[in-house]
């Protein structure tokens, strides 16, 4: 019997200034960011607000948690 996927996804504010010039470039004169990784670190998505990032996982049956 195989083990049930992990549907557990963590979302983490991230500095512009944080990520490669490419990304920054892209980022349109925000500040922050909002990376969804998956519970091996994966990053998944890098969206504009925490909402969105919300919105994201559970409209793909994830769970979304919070990551300080």
């Amino acid at each position: 019997m195989t083990q049930p996927e992990d549907r557990t996804v963590y979302v983490k504010p991230i500095l512009v200034t944080d990520l490669p010039r490419e990304v920054r470039a892209q980022a349109e004169g925000l500040d922050q960011l909002y990376a969804v990784h998956n519970s091996d670190g994966q990053q998944l998505a890098l969206v504009g607000n925490r909402k969105l990032a919300f919105m994201l996982a559970r409209e793909h049956d994830y769970a979304p948690v919070m990551v300080h």
